[in-house]
């Protein structure tokens, strides 16, 4: 019965740790799109569809 607490409080811990270096990471800009700015407005045309 101890292992499960053991691991239990060993998860929780992992867990913790992979949400702190996540919030820093979002925090340091490490998920902001700055590619897609750029090259959007060539994409932006719709499909025209040619009539037989």
């Amino acid at each position: 019965m101890s292992v499960i607490y053991l691991l239990l409080t060993l998860s929780i811990l992992v867990a913790i740790v992979f949400f702190i270096a996540f919030i820093f990471s979002v925090r340091k800009g490490q998920y902001d799109d700055s590619y897609t700015p750029s090259v959007r407005m060539l994409f932006d045309d719709e499909i025209v569809k040619e009539k037989n």
